[in-house]
């Protein structure tokens, strides 16, 4: 049994009880969610026999086709795609782009920089990897602004004819900003639709899922993905990715997964369905759990003189935690902490590595039931300045709860706190 010290435990009880008013907010948030992800079961009529495995071609998967129609309706679109068959999600947002994207079209990212593992799949003209720019698509992307704004004024500049698909990165990534609330997006879709109708919006949504009452597509989003083992697998489903939003976009992806007159129409479920279904159900809980325990988390490094991106008073819009340190050895402490307090792997030691799709080299603390699945608890950081950790996830609150103590204790134990 872990044992921490007393001035460790002390702080903690008096940040439980600061933190209390806005834990009961998010409990809030959980029960909409949950009440809507009900609504979608029984308006579709769930039973046991959509769980049944397929195989082959897999031709009138019942199972396949209502899940589909369940994730439609609780994120406000007119149809989605889920399946265990996207690796992973930066698979499920490279699927979507390629879907709707074709040679001489613009991709302009309007959130800044998007996520470490995206840049692999825009590419360089001519590069050799089947990239976006590999096939001709272009690519621009506007930094925000010192405020951490879209900055219209180049948006509005940057949009030329051939610009196709605006994206928009809700979480902050890798980046010391805040994330985008879903109000914001909102504001973001009415702005662009002012600048031209037509163009494609979309939105990468990993981690935000459940944190709020409204998804993106409920403001006007045309297209968005994330990612099975983050926030709406609820823990249980073992892969997969969701694309959703418009019709016409989702069939466009669903040929980019499979093939052009097949789409949506085959891929075996092999026996995944259940997972899928059952981990929707749970997400809006374990979400819960997890920005429950990211609060408990800010407060807790607010208060031993830490910078954290968002504050424990601050609107939640994702599960992802930054903290603000002052070196790599309190960086490494940190998330070797975080490693400590799993179930999973507590023995193994993280360290700094190359990892693939990555450009500076990341130390990932990962103790989870599924390879990845963020929605566990887990911490991850590039090993660059400014040092920052990034923490997600956690399916129970008093695992987070856990992690943190551990973290702090790592930290005071090697007299870096």
């Amino acid at each position: 049994m872990a044992r921490f010290s007393q001035d460790i435990l002390e702080l903690s009880n008096e940040m439980e009880a600061k933190i209390g008013q806005r834990l009961r907010e998010i409990d809030a948030i959980v029960d909409f969610n949950q009440w809507k992800v009900i609504d979608a079961f029984q308006k579709h009529q769930v039973s046991d026999f959509h769980f049944a495995a397929s195989t082959g071609y897999a031709y009138n998967d019942r199972g396949r086709e209502v899940l589909d129609e369940v994730y439609a309706d609780v994120f406000g679109a007119e149809s989605a795609l889920v399946r265990p068959h996207f690796a992973s999600g930066t698979h499920t947002i490279s699927t979507a782009l390629f879907g709707v994207l074709r040679p001489g079209d613009e991709l302009l990212y309007i959130s800044g920089r998007p996520y470490d593992t995206l840049h692999k799949v825009i590419g360089e003209p001519g590069d050799g990897t089947g990239s976006l720019r590999d096939f001709g698509i272009g690519y621009h992307e506007i930094a925000l602004t010192e405020q951490g704004e879209i900055d219209w004024n180049q948006v509005e500049m940057m949009i030329t004819p051939t610009t196709k698909v605006i994206g928009i990165q809700r979480s902050r990534g890798y980046d010391w900003r805040s994330s985008f609330t879903v109000a914001q997006i909102g504001e973001m879709v009415a702005r662009i639709r002012s600048i031209r109708e037509d163009l494609i919006i979309f939105v990468d949504n990993c981690y935000g899922e459940f944190t709020e009452q409204l998804e993106p597509t409920e403001v006007g989003v045309d297209l968005m993905a994330g990612s099975l083992i983050k926030n709406p697998g609820g823990g249980i489903a073992e892969t997969g990715g969701y694309i959703c939003g418009k019709a016409a976009y989702v069939d466009m992806a669903a040929y980019r997964l499979t093939a052009p007159g097949i789409g949506r129409e085959v891929g075996a479920m092999l026996g995944t369905t259940r997972g899928i279904y059952q981990g929707l159900f749970l997400a809006p809980s374990t979400v819960g759990q997890a920005v429950k325990g990211s609060v408990y988390a800010a407060a807790m490094f607010e208060a031993v003189g830490y910078t954290t991106k968002p504050g424990w008073q601050d609107e939640r819009t994702d599960l992802i935690q930054a903290v603000s340190f002052t070196g790599p050895d309190h960086l490494i402490a940190f998330v070797q902490g975080i490693q400590r307090a799993a179930a999973v792997d507590s023995h193994v030691v993280p360290e700094p590595w190359d990892m693939p799709g990555y450009e500076h080299p990341v130390i990932m603390a990962a103790g989870t039931f599924i390879q990845g699945g963020s929605l566990e608890l887990s911490a991850d950081a590039p090993i660059r300045s400014p040092y920052i950790g990034y923490m997600q996830g956690g399916l129970t609150y008093s695992h987070v709860k856990y992690g943190v103590l551990m973290a702090l204790q790592s930290m005071k134990d090697r007299k870096l706190l």
